[in-house]
Formats: structure tokens, C-alpha cells, sequence
């Protein structure tokens, strides 16, 4: 991009004027105004669009045109289109996804609540077995918890819960009210169906729009300690709304044992860092079955999760071992650390939730805004 010279400088402000209205900034702090000349009243302006056949492509020019033909001495204006690299593209993305979260607005979740969003790169690994349990682990630690079915589409939470018979209401002042199942607060479009054979027919607009009403529109508690989020698999939509919505969510990524899925896990890592969510851990889940003889199994191979923290330079929070009991507690709303506390999958689902709260410990009673109210106080009992 070339520098401002005395003869260009009005028209590089001027072009502050043109805004995006996909990204809703202006050009020159997007970046998008690669050369500005100007000779003889005739200025030549280079924008680099994403693409060359953006869709926005002529409403960009046509105000580029405006601002900079308003000028004096300007008497024509010509712009060259040229595309991004991949490298400006990116350097775009982040820029608008670090603005995003920069201007969150305002969610019902406390700020000191931990937000820890369960995500895996594809289905079938087994993330909202784990966000359930994993939940129930940090409840029977003592903590308050809340868990959030953000598979808008796919939910299963109210199943594994034994909640499916539960219902979301709202108070006199239209604030929805979690439902209280085994000692969690919990959100789910299941709650709010007929039934949990009811397809949602929804597109991308209205999954990030549901996200937001969760977060936005229900009463969590103001002491809720930790809020689990079992999230969609893969990297779109939900995803992209809850980084944005919540600035201070951070991610464990589920992985099973072999090779294919720890790879595509390390996409939804990817997608968290960019948005500027940080990677908490590793879970492998489906690690390998013991049978009775005391002989073990590795079904789904074996390393997968450990590789996979290594590579992104997280710890592995725990391996949950192939257990019957697992699948059928979530069939039958009975979760295995509820019901079989004792069992090799239940003790490492424990393991986790412990390692998670030394990692990222609940915020201190002692903080420095309880310091303020009880200095406050104390000045307001002098006579």
C-alpha cells in the first residue's frame, strides 16, 4: 500500500467515507486501497477486494466514484479492482473476527463465568456424551453448572439427561428460565419442540440467531461457575456466532484415537484460533475397551489424542475409555458419572473435570469487584 503524499492525503481521508457493508468498516483501515495517484486532477485508485467477482463489487466502486469526485481540482476518478492474496484475505478475517468480539454485545452470562465450549471436528465422536458428563463431573466437584445444547439441529441433551419431558418457560419479565435436570441448569431446542423427533428445517441465519436468544434472552445465574456449551460438529455458523457472542469462551476439542478424526479435529482448533478462542485442551474420547478378562482393546487405534494436544500445544485432559455404560446412560438419561461413579469411564470423566478446573479455575470469591461492594459497604455503615 503506498503512503499518503500532501497531493493524495485529502483523498485517502476522503475514501474513510467508503465503508464495506458486508464487514462494516472503512476500505482504508481494511486495508483495501492498495494505491492512491493522482496527475493532472484525474486520481487512479487501486481496491483490492476478497475476490475479484465480489458481489459488492460495483456498490464499493460507485462510492469510491462519490467520495473522491466530491473533492476539488478532482475531475475524474478511475478504480482498479484487483483481488487479495491469500495472505491479505486472511489477515482481513482475523482483523474483522478480533473487531467482532471487541464489540460483543452484551450476553445474560455472567463475565465471570467459564465458558468452555465442547467441539469436534465431525460428528460421532461422542462430544455430547462428553459435554454431559463432563458437566456432571465439575457439579459433583461442587460447582454450579449450566449446559447449553448448542447442537440447534442435532440435539441430544435432553435425552441423555433424562430431561426430555422438561420445558423452557419465561418469568413476567419475558426472561427465559433454564430447566433443571440432575443438578444442571440447561438449554436445548429439544426443550422447546414438540417432541425430539421434530426436524428443524433451519437455515444458517436463524442457528446463529437461536445461539444468540440462549445467551442473550435466558436467566443464567449470576453464580453459575462453569457454563458448558456442547457444540455443533465442524466449523460453521454456530461456531462463528458463539466466538462473536462470547469473548471470553474458550475451547476443548473431542477427538477419537485415529488418525482421520484427530486431522479433522485440528480444523475446528484452527477455526477456534482464528476467531481468537482459546484451545484449553484434548479430549480423546473412545480411547479402547478393556474386557472382562482384563485384556484391552484399541478398536479406534491408539495415540490419536495425545498427537493431536501435542501438535497444538495443548494438554490431553483425559482418554475416556470404550465403555457399554456410557451409551446406554445417554439412552436412558442415566449419564455414567451419575450412575456408575465407580466405573473406568466415570473416573476418567472425573480425572477431566479436575484437570479443567486447576486449568482454568472459577473466578475467586475474593475478586476485586466483591473488594469494592464490601468497601462500599463498610463506608456506608460510618456514621
Amino acid at each position: 500500500m503506498t503512503a499518503a503524499t500532501d497531493s493524495t492525503a485529502p483523498i485517502w481521508e476522503a475514501l474513510r467515507g467508503v465503508l464495506d457493508p458486508e464487514l462494516g468498516e472503512n476500505v482504508v483501515d481494511l486495508g483495501m486501497i492498495k494505491d492512491v495517484s493522482l496527475a493532472q486532477g484525474r486520481a487512479r485508485i487501486a481496491v483490492a477486494l476478497t475476490i475479484a467477482a465480489c458481489p459488492l463489487r460495483d456498490q464499493i466502486e460507485g462510492d469510491v466514484v462519490r467520495k473522491v469526485t466530491a473533492l476539488p481540482d478532482i475531475d475524474k476518478v478511475a478504480v482498479d479492482i484487483v483481488a487479495m492474496t491469500q495472505a491479505e484475505r486472511t489477515e482481513l478475517m482475523e482483523r474483522v473476527r478480533r473487531r467482532a468480539r471487541e464489540n460483543a454485545g452484551a450476553t445474560r452470562v455472567h463475565p465471570t463465568t467459564r465458558v468452555v465450549a465442547v467441539s469436534s471436528g465431525k460428528g460421532g465422536v461422542g462430544k455430547s456424551s462428553v459435554s454431559v458428563n463432563l458437566a456432571l463431573a465439575l457439579a459433583a466437584r461442587g460447582y454450579e453448572v449450566g449446559l447449553l445444547d448448542a447442537d440447534i439441529w442435532g440435539f441430544s441433551i435432553p435425552r441423555m439427561l433424562g430431561a426430555s419431558g422438561a420445558s423452557l418457560t419465561a418469568n413476567e419479565e419475558r426472561v427465559i428460565q433454564p430447566a433443571a435436570a440432575l443438578g444442571l441448569s440447561v438449554v436445548s431446542t429439544g426443550l422447546i419442540v414438540e417432541d425430539e423427533e421434530t426436524a428443524l428445517m433451519w437455515r444458517g441465519l436463524m442457528l446463529s440467531k437461536a445461539l444468540e436468544q440462549f445467551l442473550r434472552d435466558v436467566g443464567w445465574s449470576p453464580d453459575m461457575d462453569y457454563l458448558i456449551i456442547d457444540m455443533p460438529p465442524g466449523t460453521g455458523d454456530v461456531q462463528m456466532a458463539l466466538a462473536r457472542l462470547l469473548p471470553q469462551a474458550e475451547m476443548i476439542v473431542v477427538t477419537t484415537p485415529q488418525k482421520a478424526a484427530q486431522k479433522v479435529a485440528s480444523r475446528v482448533a484452527d477455526m477456534a484460533r482464528r476467531s481468537f478462542m482459546p484451545v484449553i485442551g484434548v479430549i480423546e474420547n473412545m480411547s479402547g475397551f478393556t474386557a472382562k478378562d482384563g485384556e484391552r482393546y484399541d478398536l479406534f487405534g491408539k495415540g490419536g489424542g495425545a498427537e493431536l494436544a501435542a501438535d497444538l500445544g495443548v494438554p490431553l485432559l483425559g482418554e475416556i475409555p470404550l465403555d457399554p455404560e456410557v451409551v446406554i446412560g445417554g439412552d436412558e438419561g442415566s449419564p455414567v458419572v451419575r450412575a456408575h461413579p465407580d466405573s473406568p469411564a466415570a473416573a476418567a470423566f472425573a480425572a477431566a473435570a479436575k484437570t479443567l478446573t486447576e486449568l482454568v479455575p472459577p473466578a475467586a470469591a475474593d475478586s476485586c469487584t466483591s473488594r469494592i461492594a464490601i468497601l462500599e459497604a463498610q463506608l456506608a455503615a460510618l456514621p
